[in-house]
């Protein structure tokens, strides 16, 4: 695969430390296309951790995991299946149902999803950790990358990497490569909450519900449904 020449320098800085092994929390397909083929065309040796019991309902989740699956697939590289434990994620952000986004449940959802990447890093010796989250420009990257610190330190010799995949046009080709791989375009952050606010945003505005499994990059199917 043929990347754009900038992708090459934008990781001149590699991990700290130099190391070249990498355990990348994926959330979804279109936030770690770019990351993944960065890392790639930097020579790293990188693993797809994908750990996400925050994705409602069911549907959603298994579309952007099979997708995820799909360009690791493509790519040649290590995918690792964690455990969709939803009832501990509701257990985790309980009294924070009503939290906006980037608020304290956000805090709490990515704190729960990190804790359990870290461990995986641990337990097979993986120096670094690291995650797409921060790409989309809906994230706080600072609350990210705390989160991930925060995980890491519970291990000796883990670091989270706590780099800015948005620079250096990151961003852009994120869209870009989604579209090329006419990847699953997901229209809410993941969970049941970002759900219920994102629709009741575009009801406000007269504009449908999302409808769930219907939107690609390469294709925009009309709905008028979703499944709350």
């Amino acid at each position: 695969m043929t990347l754009a020449p900038f992708v090459y320098s934008r990781l001149e800085n590699l991990p700290p430390g130099g190391e070249k092994r990498v355990l990348l929390h994926s959330c979804c397909a279109p936030c770690s296309g770019e990351v993944i083929e960065a890392m790639v065309a930097s020579g790293l040796n990188i693993e797809i951790f994908f750990y996400n019991p925050n994705i409602h309902p069911r549907k959603e989740y298994d579309l952007r995991k099979e997708e995820n699956i799909r360009f690791a697939q493509k790519l040649g590289i290590p995918f690792i299946d964690a455990d969709y434990d939803t009832a501990s994620w509701f257990h985790r952000i309980k009294g924070m149902e009503n939290e906006p986004e980037r608020g304290r449940r956000c805090s709490a959802c990515f704190d729960m999803r990190f804790e359990r990447t870290a461990l995986h890093a641990h337990e097979f010796g993986f120096p670094v950790m690291t995650s797409c989250l921060g790409i989309s420009r809906w994230k706080n990257m600072e609350q990210i990358n705390q989160s991930g610190i925060r995980a890491a330190a519970r291990y000796e010799g883990l670091t989270y990497w706590t780099f800015n995949w948005r620079q250096g046009g990151g961003a852009n080709r994120m869209i870009e490569i989604s579209k090329r791989e006419g990847f699953y375009q997901q229209e809410y952050c993941g969970c049941i909450y970002s759900l219920r606010d994102t629709n009741a945003w575009r009801k406000s505005r007269g504009r449908a519900k999302i409808c769930l499994g219907e939107k690609y990059y390469t294709t925009m199917t009309p709905c008028e449904d979703t499944t709350s």
